[in-house]
């Protein structure tokens, strides 16, 4: 597990002041290459080179969100300010929680997302947000992972808002796609309460037999199913990445007793909790697919 001490191995925060030549960052090497950034032009010109040799051009003010899988470097023309921010997977898993609004933010994020043309509102509302997030990591005695996770929390939502993302949402989704996307997020915020599917249906208006034929006919998977995907990738977070034993991570997820949630996880996984941890240890730094790592795993 990651501590405060180490949050420079996790986050990164730098800005770039004006100057008289131009600066070319090749950003996602080295310590970086699993990051989210967030690359945010105040004014001037700027630059996105690809490795595929595309290139799009940026005029301030503009913000690029890059997923880890983007491989790029960023030129800032002579006179511009801009600043880049990053984060690993463990500070991306923090700040998108398990909210309402957690899924949603999950799939905006394994995507590149530009925003060409930033009105003052939404500049307005990210810029101070990203300034403190520099800030904290600007002073290694009090820099803390809480307020930095936090900060990259407020980060995505202003950037999936100014980017439209909910107005998208909304545009995109039937009847069916709305009650599911609705189902997913009532899933994020109540999953560790155990919770009936009939009360879901409840919430969201709908019988339970209509909620099974929406998931079934969407995704091939019943609603009790997509909930315990979600409690199981939960529970393979917590183990890979906390030191808490498995009673404390049984507890916080709900369950009634630790035997219950080890006989559950095993069922799910063909792995005891501990086994899995022990798998998840000695696979790290690996590409093992047993793991849960991918934020848009579920589902």
């Amino acid at each position: 597990m990651a501590t405060d001490g180490g949050i420079h191995h996790h986050a990164r925060g730098e800005w770039r002041e004006p100057s008289l030549a131009h600066r070319r960052i090749r950003f996602q090497k080295g310590l970086y290459v699993d990051f989210h950034h967030i690359f945010l032009l105040s004014y001037g010109d700027g630059e996105l080179h690809f490795d595929d040799d595309e290139h799009r051009t940026l005029y301030g003010p503009s913000l690029a969100l890059l997923s880890p899988d983007v491989r790029c470097e960023i030129t800032i023309a002579a006179g511009a300010q801009a600043c880049l921010i990053g984060a690993s997977p463990q500070i991306m898993v923090d700040a998108i929680g398990d909210k309402v609004e957690s899924y949603s933010l999950r799939i905006f994020i394994e995507q590149m997302k530009l925003i060409e043309t930033m009105d003052a509102g939404s500049l307005g509302e990210i810029n101070p947000l990203i300034s403190g997030f520099v800030r904290e990591l600007a002073d290694p005695a009090r820099a803390s992972w809480m307020v930095v996770s936090a900060y990259m929390r407020l980060i995505l939502m202003a950037v999936w808002r100014a980017s439209g993302g909910a107005n998208a949402e909304r545009r995109g989704q039937g009847e069916s796609g709305s009650i599911l996307v609705r189902y997913r997020q009532l899933v994020e915020a109540w999953f560790r309460q155990h919770r009936p599917i009939s009360d879901y249906a409840v919430e969201l208006g709908v019988t339970t037999d209509r909620l099974q034929a929406i998931c079934q006919r969407t995704l091939g998977r019943s609603p009790i199913q997509l909930l315990h995907e979600r409690l199981v990738q939960e529970a393979k977070l917590r183990l890979e990445r906390s030191a808490r034993n498995i009673q404390e991570i049984s507890d916080s997820l709900g369950f009634r007793d630790p035997t219950y949630f080890s006989h559950f996880f095993k069922r799910k996984t063909g792995l005891s909790p501990a086994s899995y941890r022990a798998v998840a240890q000695a696979s790290a730094g690996s590409d093992n697919s047993v793991l849960s790592s991918d934020y848009a795993d579920w589902p």
